[in-house]
């Protein structure tokens, strides 16, 4: 259905890419480093540019997005460049692949499905999943995924089914149970059964965040530099001062984060 479509608007983007790949043939060929690169040692790299790409899409410089995805582009097209020297797989057929796999689950767009909104497109995504042979809805949601990004991702699964609150302030009484229980469990001082609790606590928080709107891993990252840079300003304040922040009482350190608060309320 999108064979017949004319690409010459992507002619020179098509260009590019080929000029891409075939500076990977050279650097395969010619460079001492890139032709050691396996698949694992490029692993921890490809996490690396994911959170750097992550980063400067909470800051939205995009100069440095299209950098980052310039990164991970490389990066996929190393992969495969080394998958079709071993036989597995070429760069042709990840492409293929991921276009009749979008084609498949957009049948709202590329068949006649009706959809109504973005839900109903999450809902016929799972189904769809299933039948191409996922165990599980949670089937697809990788185990080495960070706790909070995984929380989300699984909280987002089970809603495309149904598993979800019927109106989103139900979750309140959710979150206050859980605190209460994690109090419980803190006060008597049984270390597994609080441990336990703060994750239940934690995992509703998220789950707060999801029926609201946000998206968690970005809230507390925007809260980890802010903090950083409150701390900062208490730290160079006090060494302009001359005195060392372990000399100081916290309420004299409050006294000038104060002062940080206040200049970030300003600049913001």
């Amino acid at each position: 259905m999108t064979k017949d479509k004319d690409h010459t608007k992507h002619q020179p983007a098509l260009e590019s890419f080929g000029r891409l790949m075939d500076i990977m043939d050279e650097l395969r060929e010619k460079c001492p480093w890139d032709k050691k690169q396996t698949f694992e040692s490029l692993r921890h790299l490809t996490i690396e540019e994911t959170y750097e790409l992550a980063g400067a899409i909470l800051e939205r410089n995009m100069d440095d997005i299209r950098k980052e995805l310039g990164d991970i582009l490389l990066h996929i097209v190393f992969y495969a460049k080394i998958a079709s020297e071993t036989g597995d797989f070429t760069i042709k057929e990840v492409i293929d692949g991921l276009c009749e796999k979008l084609i498949f689950r957009h049948p709202h767009v590329f068949g006649d499905v009706p959809v109504n909104d973005e839900l109903e497109v999450k809902s016929n995504w799972e189904n769809l999943k299933i039948k191409e042979g996922s165990r599980s809805i949670l089937a697809g949601v990788p185990e080495s995924l960070p706790a909070m990004v995984k929380a989300l991702r699984i909280q987002d699964k089970v809603r495309a089914v149904g598993f979800d609150w019927d109106q989103r302030e139900q979750v309140w009484d959710k979150v206050n149970e859980e605190l209460d229980e994690l109090k419980q469990e803190m006060e008597r001082m049984d270390a597994g059964k609080a441990e336990n609790e703060l994750g239940d606590l934690l995992f509703s928080i998220i789950n707060t965040a999801r029926l609201y709107g946000f998206d968690p891993e970005s809230a507390l990252e925007r809260t980890n530099r802010k903090f950083i840079k409150r701390f900062n300003y208490l730290e160079q304040k006090t060494i302009r001062a001359g005195r060392p922040l372990t000399a100081m009482s916290l309420d004299e350190m409050n006294v000038i984060w104060e002062e940080a608060k206040k200049n970030d309320d300003r600049s913001s």
